[in-house]
Parts: C-alpha cells; sequence; structure tokens
C-alpha cells in the first residue's frame, strides 16, 4: 500500500461535528477525487443531508489538473479534511485516505456519487452492533443519470468470484481494509473495486446487505470514462485474468467446486454450468473475442445475470479517474 506525494491540505486539524464535541469521528468518509471539481456541490449537498452526523470527510485530491477542482477543494476548508497527493490512480487515493483517517470505520464514496439521507444512519451503527467477522455493510445501488434502475448488491463468495455483486460504497472496518493491504494501486484501468472484496472475503470478512437503494450511482454521458475505455481497449479479460493471478487458490478446479457446494445459501444467483463455462471461454478465446463477448453480454444482461453486476462498471462515465 505504498503511495508517494501525501500532503495534508492547510486548516484545521479536526473538522466536522466530531472536533466540536472533542473525540474521533464514528466514521471517515473516503472520497477519491480527480478533476472531479463539477461534482463536489453536489457531493457537499449530500452530506449536508445525512441524518447521521457523527463523521469526517476525507477527499484525496489525486493530482487534480483542472483549476476549477482545484478552485472548488480550496473552498472546502473546515467541512472537509483535502490530502493532495500526486496523481496514482484511484486505489492509491483510497489508500491515502485510508492511512488518513480518524475514524475506525470508513465509507468508501467517489466523488460524482453521492449518498442517499439515511445512508451513514443505516451501515454505521449495524456494522458497529455486529461480530467481528463481519467486515463490512453495503446498500444497493440508485443508478442515477443516462439510465435510471436500481441494482442488488449481495454477498456470495462464489458469484464473488465472477462478477463483482458488491458496492462500490462499502463501509467498512478501517483494521479490515488495512489487514488486507488496501486496494492494488497497479489496478489503474478498473476493477480495482472487484479485487479489493475479494481481498475481504478471502480474509474470511462477511458483509451484511442493506435491501435498499442508499448508494446513489450517477452515470454521466458528458464525461470521459475509464469504463468506456475498458470497452474500447477490450480489457475484461486481461483484468479478469490479474484478478485471477491475485487470488488463484480461489479459481482453482477443486477450490471452484468446493466454494459453489458451500456457498448455496440461498444468495447465488449465477448457475454453476454459466460460472464455469465463462471460465473455460476465458481460457480458451483470444482476449479481445472474450472481452467483446463479455461486452456484448452487459449490454443486454438483465438483472441477476452473469454479467450484470460488473455491467454498470462500464457504462459509467467517471470524472474521478484518470485514464
Amino acid at each position: 500500500m505504498q503511495s508517494t506525494g501525501d500532503h495534508l491540505h492547510t486548516g484545521p486539524e479536526d473538522l466536522g461535528e466530531a472536533a466540536e464535541k472533542g473525540h474521533a469521528p464514528a466514521v471517515s468518509v473516503l472520497v477519491p477525487c480527480y478533476n472531479g471539481g463539477a461534482f463536489l456541490d453536489q457531493l457537499m449537498d449530500s452530506f449536508a443531508r445525512q441524518t447521521f452526523r457523527d463523521f469526517e470527510i476525507v477527499i484525496v485530491d489525486d493530482g487534480s489538473t483542472d483549476g476549477e477542482t482545484l478552485r472548488k477543494l480550496a473552498t472546502l476548508e473546515g467541512r472537509a479534511r483535502v490530502i493532495h497527493r500526486v496523481n496514482g490512480g484511484p486505489s492509491a487515493a483510497r489508500n491515502t485516505g485510508a492511512r488518513a483517517a480518524r475514524a475506525d470505520i470508513l465509507a468508501l464514496l467517489d466523488c460524482d456519487d453521492t449518498y442517499a439521507p439515511t445512508f451513514l444512519a443505516e451501515t454505521v451503527p449495524l456494522l458497529q452492533a455486529a461480530p467481528g467477522e463481519i467486515g463490512m455493510v453495503f446498500t444497493h445501488q440508485q443508478v442515477l443519470g443516462t439510465e435510471t434502475t436500481i441494482s442488488r448488491r449481495y454477498f456470495n463468495r462464489f458469484d464473488l468470484l465472477f462478477t463483482n455483486t458488491l458496492s462500490v460504497g462499502l463501509v467498512l472496518r478501517k483494521e479490515c481494509y488495512l489487514a488486507v493491504g488496501g486496494q492494488d494501486e497497479a489496478m489503474r484501468e478498473g476493477y480495482e473495486d472487484w479485487d479489493f472484496s475479494l481481498r475481504l472475503a478471502d480474509a474470511g470478512y462477511r458483509g451484511i446487505e442493506v435491501a435498499k437503494p442508499l448508494y446513489n450511482y450517477h452515470i454521466r454521458s458528458e464525461t470521459t470514462s475509464r469504463s468506456s475505455t475498458v470497452n474500447k481497449k477490450h480489457l475484461h479479460a486481461r483484468l479478469w485474468r490479474y484478478i485471477r493471478r491475485n487470488h488463484a487458490d480461489d479459481y482453482r478446479p477443486l477450490a471452484l467446486l468446493r466454494l459453489w457446494w458451500t456457498s448455496r445459501d440461498g444468495t447465488g444467483r449465477i448457475p454453476l454450468w454459466k460460472a464455469l463455462g465463462a471460465y473455460v471461454l476465458a481460457l480458451l478465446l483470444p482476449d479481445s473475442y472474450f472481452s467483446r463477448l463479455i461486452t456484448g453480454m452487459r449490454s443486454r444482461a438483465p438483472a441477476g445475470s452473469l454479467a450484470e453486476g460488473n455491467r454498470l462498471h462500464f457504462s459509467k462515465k467517471r470524472a474521478t479517474r484518470p485514464s
């Protein structure tokens, strides 16, 4: 979890209501930002509407070059902690924020997304009261923008090997984040949140699903996107191979079958034959062919299919992540 170029924006050391009460906050919300100034007003309004108030905002400026973004960030003094660092990608930015966080619980939020008013109120206390093996809490996602739908997020160890079933907006214990080494800073092209979810699951942490769409996942057609670059460059096969290499023990044939057997608890949505079929095709087909196949599946995927879990990650336009 090494990174360089971190430095704190000058300003009060303790910010927000937790500072006024004289104690560390219950939760630190980590927000990576790369040239995302156009979204900061909406982001801060989302924080102002939270019914749970014991939190700090940690915005990590990942080497923004846009003048509007830098001006907006400068106006947040007293309302957020702003950390400036050299550009390292979203994983490096989140890792920087995690190290700087003052709370024992972290909440992940991209700067072009928002929380529903009760997001923190319905996730943080739940995690505080949960036993130690529960490492994370997550909600369903309300998709807004060029398409509007509700994307159900869920925790199933087998399904997670084939598509990211968890939310980008995890609420998790800081000790869990650090124990798995944070997010992979080499994954600058995408899927770092999927790989991180697998890291948590491999470490034995389980998640609690809040069956409400409290994370607002915004799709913005007017901005550039790492996601569209993945589609255009047909990177899915290479990125998934990288994940399989990172978690090689999980993808061994006998391990896959054992995990499928032990994960049959009613939460799974991917049939064994579909999962194994996708795995075999990934091994046999050239990367470009397999990536085109997955892209086509996503374009027409119904909710709950093999492709649906990552479909939104590839249609979303991101200004928070440089290409």
